[in-house]
């Protein structure tokens, strides 16, 4: 089955419930960056929580870059998201591996590290792109998303993030859920949200057993409380082209490009997201420090 994100309304659109399956997107991401086990857990939530907040947050042609950079071995990793359900990205050290703990997952919080900071760039279209800013809190991800979401967007939250690897460090099963809560809510609907959270089932146990989102979002709500708004496709997806590149070629110093037509009689670029390569020969190079005089 592919993936996709459940968007959803409880307790009659007191409450946001977002619910996602993500572990093709996740096997694509590591097969292009070759990740071992602690890179692959770390990058998976990561990727996870993008496409959750890129549902949640953005519309048409907008876009999100996540960033986070902790303290700990696996460095700093970058993933941007789209409307439309579409996720790429990259991290520092993809080679990073633990052994799995007895839940088939790896400790997350080594591998990111406890102290660092999680950006938020948002692009809507607008003149400057929008920044939120925090520290990590937790380095497992689920609570340093949901730190983010409460002080930088004022928008109390929970966030569940989970990668089930199998012995070799591949993925099994991926995914999440995002509670949101809208203004003017009810507090008997926060206690009763509180009270599913506390009592909640492991979100690794229930990725094993196959759980969709929209069981997902039962657990949590009560399939009475919930109203299913839509559904999105989520894939890893990178769009990069030579043509995209040339344009960065195009921004570089004219005596960089000089130095590439001179010295090196043409320049090879590699896409970080999606490891393609892009060849530039001395004559299109040429063609480029004309286009800039």
């Amino acid at each position: 089955m592919k993936d996709y994100l459940v968007k959803s309304l409880a307790y009659e659109g007191q409450i946001r419930v977002y619910a996602i399956k993500t572990e093709e997107t996740i096997r694509k991401a590591q097969e292009i960056h070759a990740t071992r086990s602690a890179a692959t857990a770390a990058f998976g939530r990561a990727i996870t929580a993008t496409a959750m907040l890129s549902a949640a947050s953005l519309k048409g042609q907008e876009k999100m870059t996540v960033k986070i950079m902790g303290d700990g071995p696996t460095g700093a990793i970058v993933v941007d998201g789209n409307a439309q359900g579409k996720v790429k990205g990259y991290l520092q050290n993809p080679q990073l591996h633990f052994p799995l703990k007895d839940n088939k997952q790896v400790d997350v919080r080594e591998a990111i590290g406890s102290k660092g900071v999680l950006s938020v760039t948002k692009d809507l279209g607008l003149k400057t792109p929008f920044t939120g800013q925090v520290p990590l809190v937790s380095g497992e991800l689920g609570e340093d998303f949901t730190y983010y979401l409460a002080e930088s967007e004022q928008i109390p939250s929970a966030v569940g993030l989970s990668v089930v690897l199998d012995e070799q460090g591949a993925v099994d099963e991926a995914g999440g859920f995002m509670i949101q809560v809208m203004p003017q809510v009810e507090d008997e609907v926060i206690s009763q949200i509180e009270k599913k959270l506390a009592t909640f089932p492991s979100l690794s146990g229930l990725m094993v057993e196959k759980t969709t989102p929209e069981e997902i979002i039962f657990e949590l709500c009560g399939k009475a409380n919930v109203q299913i708004l839509d559904k999105l496709s989520i894939a890893y997806q990178c769009d990069c082209s030579k043509a995209r590149f040339a344009r960065s070629l195009a921004s570089i110093a004219p005596r960089d490009l000089e130095t590439m037509i001179q010295e090196d009689h043409g320049a090879e670029a590699t896409c970080r997201f999606c490891g393609q390569k892009y060849h530039f020969t001395e004559k299109e190079l040429k063609k480029l420090a004309v286009s800039i005089k």
